[in-house]
């Protein structure tokens, strides 16, 4: 079976990306100080979610990838774009 993958054969677009932000927050945030964050939030995630996602090994739902854009007050569309 066929499985859609991005470009490098990733599961996500976004991963890098959070990874960039997290890694160039003001503190900068570990993978578990991050999904901390989001646990107080509201968010019903774990260390494991955020890892994943970073790799490229989990695919992202819109509403997860809202959720993220919401937390680093940027568009859903940016998290898409590869980093410059």
């Amino acid at each position: 079976m066929f499985k859609i993958k991005a470009p490098d054969g990733s599961n996500n677009l976004c991963g890098k990306n959070i990874k960039y932000l997290r890694e160039n927050a003001v503190p900068p945030m570990s993978q578990r100080q991050f999904a901390k964050e989001l646990q107080i939030k509201g968010y019903d995630v774990d260390h494991h979610f955020v890892r994943r996602v970073e790799l490229g090994e989990r695919f992202v739902t819109e509403i997860e990838l809202q959720m993220l854009a919401t937390f680093f007050n940027v568009s859903a569309d940016s998290l898409l774009k590869p980093i410059a």
